[in-house]
């Protein structure tokens, strides 16, 4: 319901505004859905403020599992470029950080 951005595809521009902690857009979403309390959008609002990733885990819990693959790709790239801690993401046997070699050697 609040995650057409991630249903038909990875939308690469959606994952970097999460990414920046931009969560305003879901927050209006779960706000205006008429289905959670003002103290549940309020609560929601501050957990994905401090850990934006939890936005994009809970966007991602019914996407396939190639999209969900992408968008970790995606998130964990960005931890590098911002010189964040990475967690290890595993994609058929390789790890984010050789995809990540394999794709600068490319």
């Amino acid at each position: 319901m609040f995650a057409d951005e991630f249903m038909d595809g990875v939308d690469h521009d959606s994952i970097e505004r999460l990414h920046r902690g931009d969560v305003q857009d879901w927050v209006d979403s779960v706000a205006r859905s008429g289905l959670f309390m003002s103290g549940q959008v309020a609560r929601a609002e501050a957990t994905w403020r401090h850990d934006p990733k939890s936005l994009l885990d809970a966007l991602l819990s019914e996407a396939d599992e190639m999209t969900a693959k992408r968008c970790e790709l995606i998130w964990s790239e960005l931890d590098r470029v911002e010189g964040r801690p990475q967690d290890l993401v595993t994609v058929g046997g390789y790890s984010n950080v050789v995809a990540s070699l394999a794709t600068t050697i490319a």
